[in-house]
C-alpha cells in the first residue's frame, strides 16, 4: 500500500473497509494462482479500468503513485530477458503491478482509521491470550502512513541531486535518504513517548 486516502470522492469510499481488504486478499490469491500471460494482461487492464472509472483526476493521482514501481519492473524484465525467459518475467511484472495497484486503490478509497478498525477486529482473538495488540495496530498504521511520505522524500532528494549535477543520483542518495528515514523515526518515537508510549 503506497498511497493515502484520495480527496476525489468515489463510490468505493463508502464501501466497508473489511469488504475491500477481503476482496484485495482474494484478488491477490487469484493473481498468484494464474500463470497465463493473457489472463495477467486482462487482470492488469481491469485494474487500470478501476482507476479510470472515477475520472481523470483520480486516474492521474493513482497512476502517479505507481510510478515508483518502474525500476523493479525494469529490473525483472531485464533479468528474464538475459536468462531467455521473458514470458515468465512479463507475468511476474504484470502480477506485481496489478497487486500493488489494487492495494493502492484500497488505501486511496479507505480511511486509515477504518483499516485500523479491521486490524483491531482481526487481532481481537489474540487479546484473549493476553497479547497486547495495540503495538500491531500502530505498526500497521505507521507503515501505511509513512510509505508515501518516504517515497515523496526520496523523489525530492532525487530532484535536488538533478538540480546540482548532470549525473544520475543512483546510489548516492541512499545515505541521505537513510538519515531522513531515521530522523523521521526518532521524531515519531519522541511524539509517542510524549503521549505515554504504548
Amino acid at each position: 500500500m503506497i498511497s493515502l486516502t484520495s480527496p476525489v470522492e468515489t463510490r468505493a469510499h463508502h464501501w466497508p473497509a473489511g469488504a475491500k481488504l477481503a476482496a484485495l486478499c482474494a484478488a491477490t490469491l487469484v493473481l498468484f494462482a494464474v500463470e497465463d500471460p493473457a489472463w495477467q494482461f486482462a487482470f492488469c487492464a481491469g485494474m487500470l479500468l478501476l482507476y479510470a472509472l472515477p475520472g481523470r483526476a483520480f486516474l492521474r493521482v493513482g497512476l502517479g503513485r505507481l510510478r515508483m514501481l518502474w525500476p523493479f519492473v525494469a529490473l525483472i524484465l531485464l533479468w528474464h530477458l538475459l536468462t531467455d525467459d521473458f514470458g515468465v518475467g512479463m507475468v511476474i511484472a504484470l502480477r506485481m503491478g496489478t497487486a500493488v495497484g489494487l492495494a493502492n486503490l484500497v488505501t486511496m478509497t479507505t480511511k486509515l482509521s477504518d483499516m485500523m478498525g479491521v486490524v483491531r477486529w482481526l487481532a481481537a482473538p489474540l487479546r484473549r491470550f493476553g497479547v497486547r495488540t495495540r503495538s500491531l495496530e500502530l505498526a500497521v498504521a505507521l507503515v501505511v502512513r509513512f510509505t508515501p511520505v518516504l517515497a515523496s522524500k526520496g523523489q525530492m532528494l532525487s530532484l535536488a541531486w538533478r538540480a546540482r549535477s548532470r549525473r544520475r543520483a543512483g546510489w548516492r542518495i541512499i545515505m541521505p535518504f537513510t538519515v531522513l528515514a531515521i530522523d523521521d523515526a526518532e521524531h515519531v518515537a519522541e511524539a509517542l513517548r510524549a503521549r505515554g508510549g504504548l
